[in-house]
């Protein structure tokens, strides 16, 4: 049993013969996904009619809880953890909203049916009586819009997305995780009120844009994200893509060529591999032009390098995702031009330039290949990888240094701290990594700095 049943379990046990027996409802996405036979999410929703506040409290003295609850008295929520789980025990409700905020502005106790109503999503409306098992459809729509993989919302979807623009969001995240369709009204909701996610702060919509990109149907999710206007809201970059039209090496747009890369990705792809691939090519429109050769985008990787950090950063990613997503669109056409006239130089350089992302950026160049036309001839990036396998089993390339030290430098050339001790560094580890000087030879060392630099 997982430790997340076990703590349900857990609770289910330690109110049985109290006042809250009968009275507590598993709600939302783990009623959801046990329905569906999907993984369950990693924490629970509990609803009641009664006080959640004086719940959490209870459980407490109890000790069944890990810690003192967390309340939010003004919507009468707790958060608690049980077994380390953590479980966001919820007062049944119905809330008013102002228009510049998602935040409801008024609170009041409710019905379970009222409370289902106030939800995102008719699939996320279900609840499960945590102690006789029992199962509530308090929409009427809930059950049978998971069984037609619909995403509906309970109330008239104007109101629900006027209300909570995030929501439509949510929506396009749900569709992407899920596989469902969202249900044509909604749909269009979603599309006139998408100017409305500018009240919502960059960390909430990068937390939404995330679990979307890590979800089964990520890029179901984002043509649903350009084609509502969701996305021109947050990411403009993103939405140029559509219609730049590439040369006779691609058969798609900028946007599905992206679309294609991602598709190509390993299930298992990280973060950063996830969103490398997503703004590999976001220079391309600022770089297009035409001549009589044909379409260009010259330097669109390093554009596009500076496009990403700012978008990346305007969400307010870490600069743990930011700096090696960076990275990995400035070099994602280094290996993509690889031959066999490459030096083993070449080779060292580029391995020393990924610095430690040498995985990541080949997966990202294999999806790029694939997705691109396959009429034209492609780099070998299995023969490249097996370059790197040979040159790596000999040596530690990114260990590779001036086999003499700064002080060395100065002694034998007579020559201060400075500028110069730098280059001169600079000049003898070019010379390992072309292979003309060993690591740790000295005296070769000592002479080719004799030969370039002394005076006289």
């Amino acid at each position: 049993m997982s430790n997340l049943l076990v703590a349900i379990d857990k609770l289910r046990q330690v109110t049985r013969g109290t006042r809250w027996e009968r009275h507590l409802y598993l709600v939302g996405g783990v009623v959801r996904d046990e329905l569906l036979g999907r993984p369950l999410p990693p924490d629970v929703d509990i609803v009641t009619e009664l006080n959640a506040l004086e719940l959490a409290h209870w459980l407490h003295a109890q000790g069944v809880t890990d810690h003192l609850p967390v309340t939010y008295p003004r919507f009468g929520t707790a958060m608690v953890h049980i077994n380390g789980v953590q479980f966001e025990l919820v007062t049944a409700r119905r809330e008013s909203y102002s228009a510049d905020s998602r935040k409801p502005v008024q609170v009041q106790p409710a019905t379970l049916r009222e409370d289902a109503f106030r939800r995102d999503f008719t699939v996320n409306t279900l609840m499960r009586n945590l102690h006789t098992g029992e199962l509530l459809d308090l929409t009427g729509m809930g059950l049978s819009d998971l069984q037609a993989g619909l995403l509906r919302t309970p109330l008239e979807p104007m109101v629900t997305f006027e209300e909570d623009p995030l929501r439509a969001m949510r929506a396009v995240r749900f569709a992407a995780q899920l596989g469902f369709d969202i249900e044509p009204s909604t749909l269009e909701a979603v599309q006139k009120t998408a100017h409305r996610l500018q009240i919502i702060s960059m960390e909430r919509i990068r937390d939404e844009f995330t679990k979307l990109l890590q979800a089964p149907h990520a890029v179901k999710g984002l043509r649903l994200l350009r084609g509502t206007g969701l996305l021109e809201q947050f990411a403009p970059e993103l939405a140029r893509m559509h219609g730049v039209e590439q040369n006779q090496y691609h058969l798609y747009d900028v946007w599905e060529h992206t679309l294609k890369v991602l598709e190509n990705l390993p299930s298992n792809a990280s973060l950063v591999l996830r969103l490398a691939a997503l703004l590999h090519d976001v220079g391309k429109p600022a770089t297009r032009t035409v001549d009589e050769k044909g379409v260009h985008f010259y330097g669109h990787q390093n554009v596009g390098a500076q496009i990403a950090a700012h978008l990346l950063r305007r969400l307010r990613y870490s600069n743990d995702i930011v700096e090696p997503v960076v990275k990995l669109v400035r070099l994602h056409m280094r290996p993509g031009e690889y031959d066999y006239s490459w030096s083993d130089a070449a080779v060292r350089r580029l391995i020393r330039d990924a610095n430690g992302l040498l995985d990541e950026l080949l997966s990202l160049v294999r999806a790029d290949i694939a997705a691109s036309n396959p009429a034209f001839p492609k780099a070998d990036i299995d023969a490249l990888e097996q370059r790197i396998r040979v040159l790596t089993s000999r040596e530690d390339v990114q260990k590779l240094d001036s086999p003499l030290s700064g002080r060395e430098i100065m002694q034998i050339l007579g020559i201060p701290a400075g500028k110069q001790v730098g280059e001169c560094k600079a000049f003898l580890l070019n010379e390992v990594i072309e292979g003309r000087l060993a690591p740790n030879d000295k005296e070769g060392a000592k002479r080719l700095l004799l030969e370039r630099f002394k005076q006289g």
